[in-house]
């Protein structure tokens, strides 16, 4: 029997199955061309396996190091089928492989999303034989020769984009060459990978769950995002002299992550969006925007783009009364604001953070009662919102008189407890009710339309309470804890609920695919909050990335416009002690509002750009920009330094006319000039640490 070639060909990706004489799968191609004839040695295909699967007790082969490749029985998988169908979101291909040996079969999945470059894999493992299987490793895309395209050496024309990320400090995209990374190409196989990966419930802790790989040679761009809210892991690694692409959700080596599957059983790995672009960095972020804001939940919210006030940040700082919110409540919906959301502290007089988990209104805080406030809030035409924390419980919360173990993560027969607070179990169905019963009294009793959803502890690597790995019962929360999230917005399909974790910690789509607006960060400082805000519609689509403009009380008008600019492109987090500022700098605030109604109808629909390259927060200069049509919205930002001007090439707009003003502020002492051979648009900016805002329109 000859070998049987599939060949797909969806939305500008090419994808290249083969099927070997000896029912061996090969995926020997995926990108955004065709397959170029004669770029695959024959004696390299055993390389390009569809997938890795690693049982406890099987063999390991080749000099595999700690990289995932060269599997058992991920070696031994033969093809058991496929189908080639289309739903609603587009066209659907599934491959099953099984193993002769343990009668374990996989199903690889690929569904394709109409006129998006993308496909999004995931793979469904079945234990058909009769005994149980342990998994150690599934991946959900693997695929080998992401260099072929071009003769350079990899070590040249290979670099991979990622974002660092870290409390305060989320969205520092760099990029890097494999040597840079510490793997150079010295062999034709090695023990060396390029890996990144996340243990524990906050998905962004260090590293965003996404990556781009970039041929500079080809011109080429695959890129990847893992939608899940805990553990995952990707890696680069080389066999048959081909660099090799493994990303999964949770391993046992990376994160402790491991599964007994009985006769019968099945499961099925986290789901990782993959696409291919012929172009950089910006062009793969194009697609992504696309893809997340088809894969979102339809909600009113990123619709409407309504403005947010958060008492927070450089504000009451988690120690709200009803003296303190009255003027603020009068101040915010002065300038304009549509939200009102009463953070932290609410539920507790003194410190609070400890004692979390009964979401009771403090009387002490709220004499006449916290509805007084929210009815407040309302009769000034915003929708009030509430700050709540409902994966945790504080260690001195009474609400643990009813409780037990079993409400808990648990680890070495102990409560896991970080922060003063412990980890509650979403598996527990007493935890639902629990985490219901808040909800519905803040929705139904309170009126409240807006939820700020904090998250401010690890959990760590998971639990032993009802799991074969402490990795496996994390995993099991993880899933429970979205299938709660669902049952929330399917029972209240018009309240927002934010996603915040200490700020950007958990930026992910297995959470933005339900909540529509995401906190960016909690950086306290507006200046190094520019380039945050201006990287983040890398992370996620502009209308979910909520960024804090707070005015200072000692500040001065610069600082206000620079405040606002942080956020006019995105969503408005409207913070600070407005009701102090002095009459010209709160008109400054509103000035900035009543613009971001105009256009934010434009912003749901728009894709970002980035004429400097992506932020540097240690540079001079930032600049991003979103593009809707024949508009461009330009935002810049001097962070540091006393160069006059800046040089903001935009290609694509080479050779045009075009019309420029500044739109934010309306007195902007600012002089600009559009160089239309070039494609330069040249700016000068008040001295010190200033920004404005520019449209552009062709």
């Amino acid at each position: 029997m000859s070998s049987n070639r599939i060949e797909i060909t969806e939305n500008g990706l090419y994808l290249v199955l083969e099927i070997t004489a000896d029912q061996d799968v090969q995926l020997l191609h995926f990108g955004a061309g065709p397959l170029e004839a004669g770029v695959i040695a024959d004696k390299h295909k055993p390389g390009f396996r569809l997938l890795e699967l690693q049982l406890s007790g099987e063999d390991r082969a080749e000099y595999h190091g700690r990289t995932h490749r060269a599997s058992y029985p991920g070696l031994r998988m033969i093809y058991d089928g496929h189908s080639d169908t289309v739903n609603e979101l587009g066209r659907k291909f599934e491959l099953a492989l099984i193993d002769p040996v343990t009668r374990l079969k996989a199903v690889q999945h690929f569904q394709f999303y109409q006129g998006i470059q993308i496909v999004r894999c995931w793979t469904v493992l079945r234990n058909e034989g009769e005994a149980a299987t342990a998994v150690e490793y599934i991946s959900s895309f693997a695929l080998t020769g992401v260099d072929k395209e071009g003769s350079e050496d990899r070590n040249d024309k290979i670099e991979v984009t990622i974002a660092h990320s870290g409390w305060q400090s989320e969205l520092q995209w760099r990029t890097y060459s494999l040597p840079e990374l510490g793997m150079s190409h010295l062999s034709d196989r090695g023990s060396k990978r390029i890996a990144c990966s996340n243990t524990g419930s906050w998905s962004a802790a260090e590293l965003l769950p996404m990556a781009v790989l970039h041929n500079k040679e080809s011109g080429t761009s695959l890129f990847w995002q893992i939608e899940h809210n805990g553990s995952w892991h990707w890696e680069l690694t080389d066999q048959f002299d081909q660099l090799t692409l493994l990303v999964s959700g949770p391993t046992e080596s990376d994160n402790h992550w491991w599964v007994n599957l009985e006769p019968g059983e099945d499961f099925t790995s986290v789901p990782v969006a993959v696409g291919s672009v012929q172009g950089e960095f910006q062009t793969a972020i194009e697609q992504l925007t696309a893809y997340r804001r088809v894969i979102r939940r339809p909600n009113e919210d990123n619709e409407l783009l309504r403005i947010i006030f958060n008492d927070y940040m450089n504000c009451l700082w988690g120690d709200p009364t009803t003296e303190k919110l009255l003027p603020l409540i009068d101040a915010a919906a002065d300038v304009g604001c549509e939200y009102f959301c009463i953070d932290a502290g609410w539920y507790a007089p003194g410190e609070w953070w400890d004692g979390v988990g009964q979401w009771e209104p403090s009387m002490e805080r709220f004499p006449e009662g916290i509805k007084y406030v929210l009815d407040y809030i309302r009769s000034n035409g915003m929708i009030p919102g509430l700050w709540l924390e409902l994966e945790v419980m504080g260690i001195q919360s009474p609400k643990l008189a009813e409780t037990d173990d079993s409400w808990f993560f648990m680890r070495h027969g102990k409560r896991v407890k970080d922060r003063s607070r412990y980890q509650l179990d979403y598996r527990n169905p007493h935890v639902i009710d629990h985490a219901n019963s808040v909800i519905t009294r803040l929705v139904e009793e309170y009126g409240v339309g807006y939820i700020k959803m904090d998250y401010n502890i690890n959990s760590g690597m998971g639990t032993e309470t009802d799991s074969d790995s402490f990795g496996d019962g994390l995993l099991q929360h993880n899933r429970a804890y979205l299938g709660w999230l669902d049952s929330i917005f399917a029972r209240y399909p018009k309240l927002v609920i934010e996603n915040c974790s200490s700020g950007g910690m958990r930026m992910d789509y297995a959470m933005l695919s339900r909540h529509s607006i995401q906190s960016t960060s909690d950086q306290e400082d507006y200046v190094q909050y520019a380039a945050i805000a201006a990287a983040s519609p890398a992370a996620l689509t502009p209308e979910q990335s909520a960024v804090w403009s707070y005015p200072l009380r000692e500040g001065d008008d610069e600082e206000v416009i620079f405040n606002m600019v942080n956020a006019l492109l995105l969503r408005v987090h409207q913070s600070g002690h407005l009701a102090e500022l002095s009459p010209r700098r709160r008109e400054l605030v509103k000035e900035a509002l009543d613009y971001y109604k105009v256009i934010r109808g434009d912003i749901a629909m728009s894709t970002p750009f980035w004429p400097l390259g992506l932020p540097d927060a240690s540079g001079e200069w930032v600049s991003f920009g979103l593009r809707h049509g024949e508009r461009r919205y330009l935002a810049v930002w001097r962070i540091a330094g006393e160069a006059a001007a800046v040089q903001l090439p935009i290609g694509e707009l080479k050779g045009l006319d075009l019309s420029v003003n500044c739109a934010y502020p309306q007195e902007h002492s600012s002089t600009w000039e559009w160089n239309k051979v070039e494609g330069i648009l040249n700016v000068t900016l008040p001295a010190g640490k200033t920004a404005r805002l520019f449209e552009l329109c062709s």
